[in-house]
């Protein structure tokens, strides 16, 4: 080999190595499993990070609880043991009451009502966490919240003393409101929850219900539409700060085409998930007028504990939804 040609190989292995010590890995936890609508767009925002970075980042996506259990998450970004995670934004309702803003029954029940709150929310989610030293990327909602039960129900009296799964504080709150014993109980064990006794009922979305394929062990999808909480999707700051200026754009704008997306993606499940559970032998409807009736009294009295519990900020907020 000529002294040339050794110079260019020579050359060519130092700038892999340089290379391959500049590039960055963050590991990002989330609590959903690989079939849900989140996790897969969650991946789909890594793909984008590699391929608009060039690989000088990439993101390893820990799903199902796999890295840390749901509540564990926000503090695992906050001090910096994971660089970004997906958690539900409502469940640091308890630290503070903006957080929970989309947990409140019949307060934005559709999509457009869902985005207006996420505009008036947004900036004060965003304050929140860069005081605690984290930024958020984005957050995509779920569909509307409804009920699964073994049994039929036409009034609230009919989920007194069952054993209700719920899924944060607002959850529970309502639970304990109907009547109902809350029990909190993660996405990734519903199934073996309800197989177990642990619950006869529960609330989440119709996206939930055919990822643990709700006809297994129950038999009836009341479609409320009562609320659309959000998952948010956030990063350590120094983490961030961390990366090159070209790296924060790129992961900028992979974020906001996965918020567009997913928000696109959370409708298209909700279209079809309720056709989906009825194909796959359960009863569907909209419940009654009575049970309707009786859970918006209930939404109205959280929806004043929100109110009195967020202080100046919620009554910004609302303004601001309203208007």
């Amino acid at each position: 080999m000529t002294f040339f040609k050794m110079l260019a190989v020579a050359s060519t292995v130092g700038l892999m190595s340089v290379s391959a010590a500049s590039a960055t890995t963050w590991e990002m936890p989330t609590p959903y499993p690989e079939a849900e609508f989140h996790t897969k767009n969650v991946r789909l925002f890594a793909e984008d990070v590699a391929k608009a970075t060039d690989g000088s980042l990439t993101i390893n996506i820990h799903s199902g609880q796999s890295l840390f259990k749901h509540p564990e998450i926000k503090r695992a970004v906050q001090t910096g043991q994971v660089q970004i995670a997906e958690m539900l934004m409502a469940n640091l309702l308890n630290e503070d009451a903006i957080f929970g803003a989309d947990a409140v029954p019949f307060l934005a029940s559709s999509y457009p009502e869902a985005e207006k709150l996420w505009k008036a929310q947004r900036g004060m989610v965003e304050e929140r966490l860069a005081k605690q030293g984290m930024r958020l990327l984005y957050a995509v909602p779920w569909p509307g919240q409804g009920f699964y039960t073994k049994e039929p129900i036409t009034s609230l009296d009919d989920l007194k003393g069952v054993k209700f799964r719920t899924y944060n504080s607002a959850t529970a709150s309502m639970a304990e409101l109907m009547g109902s014993v809350p029990t909190i109980v993660e996405a990734v064990e519903i199934p073996q929850a309800f197989s177990t006794g642990v619950v006869d009922a529960m609330v989440t979305s119709g996206a939930t219900g055919l990822r643990t394929k709700a006809w297994d062990f129950s038999s009836y999808f009341y479609d409320l539409n009562a609320w659309m909480p959000k998952n948010m999707i956030f990063v350590n700051e120094q983490a961030w700060r961390k990366l090159s200026d070209a790296e924060r754009e790129a992961v900028q704008k992979a974020a906001e085409a996965a918020e567009t997306r997913g928000w696109a993606m959370s409708k298209e499940v909700s279209d079809s998930s309720a056709t989906e559970l009825a194909g796959n032998g359960m009863k569907v409807s909209a419940g009654s007028d009575e049970l309707v009736s009786q859970l918006k009294e209930i939404g109205a009295k959280m929806a004043a504990d929100w109110e009195a519990s967020a202080g100046a900020d919620g009554a910004k907020l609302i303004e601001q939804y309203k208007n």
